[in-house]
């Protein structure tokens, strides 16, 4: 099987070992308690590995057979969609023992979701050519045909960044971003005692700015001070002295913002055509401090005002699509539907994220009308002269799924998927309930959720308050 980059670099994989090794590379990071499939296409007689699906281990077992058939299907149908059905597939089931257990138990006790993953993958005609347990820095193989051939204790794996497969994705320029933990870790709220001080700024940041958002023309002062100030604070971050490491460098992020920067900030992206306007820092210089900004706001919004971090997440995975980072922009939007699963932008952009759309025919809406290279969301004019709200999404159909070939049948799939992003953004935003607040949801529940029917407002703003929580199933 070779493994193909955007270089002329090849490498060929022969066996499990090096199958297990090339996982990190594959997806660009080391998947914690987690199953993924990897497709493979015969290219010449030879295998050329195609698109890659991820899901979380259910804690349940009787959840397992209905997760490995979403993940199968997701991936087959996701690859046909752009043309080409996998012919093969290559299983792996990845987790660290529990307190007590060793590797050799979580083999055993994952043996029977590797076995649903080939069934399911196989009743799609799929077949599975290898299934693989990572766990404890070891490897096992469930398909080697001889009992007596791989150690009980599994094999352990390579030092990472040794192997030559290493070697080539470093030529290529394929970096390996450590764990999803430690990525989200750069978008959760802070609990430290911090939080306290951010949630006392977020209270009277409400107090002082909902009265004039509840005016129409208090609104759009709010509106422009909330850009004014962004843009301030992204030249401040854009300024700020490099430091080596993630952490580190948020850190040094967070002390260069204040906690009543951050509070309007926050609350002033709650209202959409300022959160377009926000939208449009995406390429360039801008790009690199605006997604610094909005991990940093995300990060405050502490305690009841969890539900607030959606403009600020899709802002993130918004930029981080449009710079190229697509790890980071799936899991910032899986975050914001987390935070409020009817959140719709962050619904499309996923959506699009995940199916492989154009994000140029987004970024060139958003270019529409910017005086100066200043953010801004004026309408735009389509070939036919029709005027039609500029959005961040307008245009995101892309190119025609397979099975489309009809252009009539295009036509009406970016119609309705432009009503869907009028929807998101020219509708009204859901107000705050007073003395209620949802309960963030986990983004595996908030992607396939349908919208509540909720009070609305017609500002366009979710309003701040505190009160107990409304449970969400």
């Amino acid at each position: 099987m070779t493994n193909h980059s955007e270089t002329t670099a090849q490498v060929t994989l022969r066996s499990p070992a090096e199958l297990a090794d090339a996982l990190p590379y594959l997806l660009g990071y080391r998947p914690e308690d987690s199953m993924v499939l990897v497709a493979l296409h015969d290219s010449g007689g030879k295998g050329r590995f195609g698109g890659r699906a991820r899901l979380g281990i259910p804690a349940h077992e009787e959840d397992w057979e209905e997760a490995a058939r979403q993940l199968a299907r997701g991936l087959v149908t996701s690859s046909e969609r752009r043309g080409a059905k996998p012919e093969q597939l290559v299983a792996y089931v990845c987790q660290e023992p529990a307190p007590g257990e060793r590797g050799r138990d979580v083999k055993r006790r994952l043996a029977r979701l590797a076995h649903l993953l080939r069934i399911q993958c196989g009743d799609l005609d799929v077949p599975v050519i290898e299934a693989l347990c990572i766990s404890d820095g070891r490897y096992w193989s469930y398909c080697c045909p001889a009992e007596d051939c791989c150690p009980e204790d599994g094999t352990p794996m390579g030092l990472p960044g040794t192997s030559v497969l290493a070697a080539a994705a470093t030529y290529a320029g394929i970096q390996v971003r450590g764990t999803l933990k430690e990525l989200r870790a750069r978008l959760q709220p802070w609990e430290a005692a911090a939080a306290r001080e951010q949630e006392a700024a977020l209270d009277a940041g409400g107090v002082a700015l909902v009265p004039r958002i509840l005016d129409e023309a208090g609104r759009a002062e709010v509106a422009e001070e909330t850009i004014v100030l962004a843009e301030r604070v992204i030249q401040r971050l854009a300024a700020a002295t490099p430091v080596a490491g993630a952490l580190p460098a948020d850190l040094r992020d967070d002390g260069l913002i204040g906690h009543d920067e951050a509070a309007r900030l926050i609350l002033g992206l709650q209202d959409r055509n300022t959160r377009d306007r926000a939208a449009a820092w995406m390429e360039g210089d801008e790009a690199a401090p605006a997604i610094r900004l909005w991990r940093a706001l995300a990060r405050r919004c502490v305690g009841p005002y969890a539900e607030h971090a959606a403009p600020p997440l899709t802002l993130a995975g918004w930029v981080a699509w449009s710079t190229g980072d697509e790890l980071e922009a799936r899991e910032a939007l899986a975050m914001a539907l987390g935070a409020d699963p009817d959140y719709l932008f962050a619904r499309l952009l996923h959506q699009a994220c995940n199916e492989g759309l154009d994000v140029e025919s987004i970024r060139r809406c958003l270019r529409v009308g910017r005086p100066g290279g200043a953010p801004g969301a004026e309408p735009s004019t389509d070939a036919s002269g029709t005027t039609e709200p500029m959005g961040p999404a307008v245009g995101m159909a892309g190119p025609a799924p397979v099975g489309e070939p009809d252009p009539a049948a295009r036509i009406r799939r970016r119609r309705r998927l432009r009503s869907a992003l009028a929807a998101a953004g020219d509708g009204p935003r859901a107000a705050r309930v007073p003395g209620q607040r949802r309960r963030p949801a986990s983004p595996g529940q908030a992607a396939g959720r349908a919208p509540r029917a909720s009070t609305r407002h017609p500002a366009g703003t979710r309003l701040p308050t505190k009160g107990t929580e409304e449970t969400t199933t």
